[in-house]
């Protein structure tokens, strides 16, 4: 009885002390993983020695790693990154071997070097290359700027990241003997689980799971077991055990039960993963002078490498804004780089210090992270100022260029181009005959700073301004004056830098006598903006976007007098309990 005995009171320690730890850490804003690694520092041999037996508690942490690359393989779709293009496509192949190359002269300068079996330098390039999806997605997802250009980028870049991590799993059990045959043996193992595993995938596991599908609870029991199936198969031709269950999960991410699946084994897995980090947290020793100095140096190598996507993204013409705000997102170390390095200590390819300084760095860039990506454009800014002192050219340069001298021909403005403003452009041109909407399509103009949307309309032979409408000087250099209606089509939750009262401050000042549109979701909002002077406001839950181009088109000619009257009196009304 005393193992159970020992092995509960473990687990007890863990999940009461890392609750404590984990809101303090969320009321500061901070990765949960971080709470969960100095939690682990706390209650271990470093802090208060709780747990005595920390071996009670690997085999269970061991299980919630193995879950963890299971979801993450989960997330991960083949056919959408097939499909992303080739800004995502050639990013994601191109950053993590170039920030290996870097990272490999980077170290070797400080010192670290591989020798005797202890491959330290191979594993702090290789770990400091991947970036952390968990705090990217959380904080992109907070400020609702993962369906943004650079947010698909900075995605499709984390999730390619995630199959070079595949294949560093795959070398890691023969990196000892770094003879190329076993190497490449190792490699051949590793495409046998993945197209055994594809291969059943395709042709075994559908059957199985049509036959549970009526029992919900049968579909999670069955992916866990494909899941531990997949690891322990890996472990017998001599794999990682979390290399398989990465495999298991990619293999189901094309399922129709995968959102199922991933929505019921969270909580288990998020059980299991705060045990992981923690024991992981009570392995850090007290680091050395030079430890810390090398986790310092590391964080400043990670943030500054991750500028290498910049070059790509601009030789793509992605302009300086998509450029450089995926280089920010990405900077920081990823909890699959503690893995890796956590595996390769178990391995003995490395010692606790590369570990130490794996985690150190982890949470140094981790913090930093999250404040440079809330304050992402701001950041962008100034790294954008110093390209232009280089004389590296952004888009708003050359063809794209506002033309200042001169006021422009059209008449109807839109203040950025995002999904709204798209499908009321389709309605402007769609309604009546092909000439009444090219007429429309010619008094049309669109300021905006995704090299997408330019590229796009430019090929419609729909004008546009390379710009960001956050500043008044865009307005002011654009040429605008004479403009009739000024068109703002997205809610303030999107919108960085400015909210549509300023915009409606600004429209004003450069163009005196156009109307203005203004768009948010929220009804007091609404009624707040027609007393500002507004003289329409799109609810998009509320209007139609056929809806709104009518609207536009009958203000133009007739101006917004009776339509405004009549939705100021609707919203007074509208008696909504989430308003």
């Amino acid at each position: 009885m005393t193992v159970p005995s020992d092995l509960l009171s473990s687990i007890g320690i863990c999940v009461g002390a890392a609750a404590v730890l984990a809101v303090v850490g969320w009321r500061l804003r901070q990765p949960l993983i971080l709470a969960y690694l100095v939690t682990g520092v706390v209650i271990g041999p470093v802090g208060f020695n709780w747990v005595k037996n920390q071996e009670s508690i690997q085999t269970v942490a061991e299980i919630g790693l193995i879950l963890l690359l299971f979801i993450i393989g989960l997330e991960i779709d083949l056919k959408k990154l097939s499909s992303a293009g080739l800004p995502v496509l050639l990013t994601g192949a191109l950053q993590v071997p170039i920030c290996i190359a870097l990272g490999l002269g980077f170290f070797y300068l400080l010192g670290v070097r591989n020798s005797g079996g202890n491959y330290a330098l191979l594993y702090l390039a290789a770990c400091m290359s991947l970036s952390s999806t968990l705090v990217v997605v959380k904080l992109l997802n907070d400020k609702f700027e993962l369906d943004t250009l650079p947010g698909r980028i900075t995605l499709g870049v984390l999730v390619i990241q995630d199959i070079w991590a595949v294949g560093m799993l795959a070398v890691q059990p023969n990196l000892t003997n770094p003879n190329l045959l076993p190497l490449a043996f190792s490699l051949w193992k590793g495409a046998l689980l993945v197209t055994g595993g594809f291969f059943m995938a395709k042709y075994v596991l559908p059957f199985l799971f049509r036959s549970v599908a009526k029992a919900p609870e049968l579909v999670l029991v069955s992916a866990l077991a494909w899941c531990f199936f997949l690891a322990s198969a890996a472990s017998v031709i001599g794999l990682s055990r979390e290399m398989g269950a990465l495999i298991a999960g990619v293999s189901l991410s094309t399922f129709p039960y995968n959102l199922d699946v991933m929505a019921k084994a969270v909580s288990i897995r998020d059980f299991f993963v705060t045990l992981f980090f923690v024991a992981l947290g009570m392995q850090i020793s007290i680091p050395t002078l030079q430890v810390v100095e090398i986790a310092l140096a590391a964080s400043t190598f990670v943030i500054v490498s991750r500028l290498s996507v910049v070059p790509i993204l601009y030789f793509l013409k992605m302009g300086h804004r998509a450029s450089l705000l995926p280089a920010i997102n990405l900077a920081q170390v990823s909890e699959f780089s503690i893995v890796i390095a956590s595996i390769g200590l178990t391995y003995h390819q490395i010692n606790s210090d590369v570990v130490t300084i794996v985690i150190m760095t982890f949470a140094i860039t981790s913090v930093v992270s999250t404040y440079m990506i809330n304050s992402s454009h701001r950041v962008q800014e100034v790294l954008s100022g110093g390209l232009r002192l280089l004389r590296v050219r952004d888009l708003d340069q050359g063809e794209a260029a506002p033309q200042r001298a001169e006021a422009r021909p059209e008449t109807m403005i839109f203040l950025g181009f995002y999904r709204d403003a798209s499908s009321i452009l389709l309605e402007l041109e769609s309604e009546g005959s092909a000439v009444e909407g090219q007429v429309m399509l010619d008094k049309v103009l669109v300021i905006d700073f995704n090299p997408t949307v330019m590229r796009e309309l430019q090929r419609r032979g729909i004008s546009i301004v390379y710009g960001d409408i956050a500043h008044a000087d865009t307005l002011r250099h654009a040429g605008i004056e004479n403009a009739e209606l000024v068109v703002s089509s997205i809610p303030d939750d999107i919108l960085r830098g400015t909210d549509n009262l300023r915009l409606l401050r600004n429209a004003r000042a450069s163009c005196p006598r156009a109307k203005v549109m203004l768009t948010t979701d929220h009804i007091p909002q609404a009624l707040h903006f027609y007393k500002a002077g507004a003289d329409f406001v799109y609810v998009p839950r509320l209007h139609s976007a056929k809806q709104i181009a009518r609207v536009l088109k009958n203000g133009l000619a007739a101006g917004f007098d009776g339509v405004r009257a009549a939705e100021i009196e609707h919203l007074s009304h509208r008696r909504e309990v989430l308003a």
